[in-house]
């Protein structure tokens, strides 16, 4: 089973204001006041009023991002992150090989990254995304990262995040679950 990622990360009220008026904007809850907005197609047509191009050589620290962050992209993330961090966050794995990236703005300027990493040999805290979590203020608490402790391996994919997010779901869903499944 894979897993792939899309998204921005940042706080959930700051997306919420950010996206109110978007009509392809869903946002999936996290822990800790987070939110995620998958970035699909449409919502990069709907941000740029351009289709979404993608770099077609293998991820490298020189091409970061399968989605090439166009310039209205960026702007948009710039933007937004006047009112606080803004994450760009993507992954995809499939058997056992893959990468991460991600960047952050704040202040109206990107201030850090893109990290990328594909071999995943440093300390699980260097990896790029959580990185970039920690960035946006993401605290620690009992899951083993960042990552884990937003809830972001929660839905394999952006269908599963979008899904997700037009349910209302919270990102303890499939805790809160599990606990009544076991006190059955």
């Amino acid at each position: 089973m894979g897993y792939q990622l899309s998204a921005v990360v940042a706080d959930a009220e700051l997306l919420r204001e950010q996206t109110a008026e978007l009509d392809h904007a869903v946002l999936g809850d996290l822990r800790q006041d987070f939110a995620l907005l998958p970035v699909t197609p449409q919502l990069v047509v709907e941000l740029t009023g351009s289709l979404p191009d993608f770099v077609v050589d293998d991820r490298s620290a020189e091409q970061p991002f399968d989605l090439v962050l166009s310039p209205p992209l960026v702007e948009s993330l710039t933007r937004w992150s006047q009112a606080g961090p803004v994450a760009y966050v993507e992954a995809e794995f499939a058997g056992g090989a893959g990468y991460q990236s991600a960047a952050v703005w704040l202040g109206g300027r990107l201030s850090w990254g893109p990290g990328f990493d594909d071999v995943f040999d440093a300390p699980r805290e260097q990896w790029p995304i959580n990185a970039a979590l920690v960035r946006l203020g993401v605290e620690p608490g009992t899951w083993i990262d960042p990552f884990a402790e937003l809830g972001l391996h929660l839905e394999r994919n952006t269908a599963g995040w979008l899904a997700h997010g037009r349910r209302r779901l919270s990102a303890d869903y499939w805790d809160e679950l599990v606990e009544e499944w076991e006190n059955r």
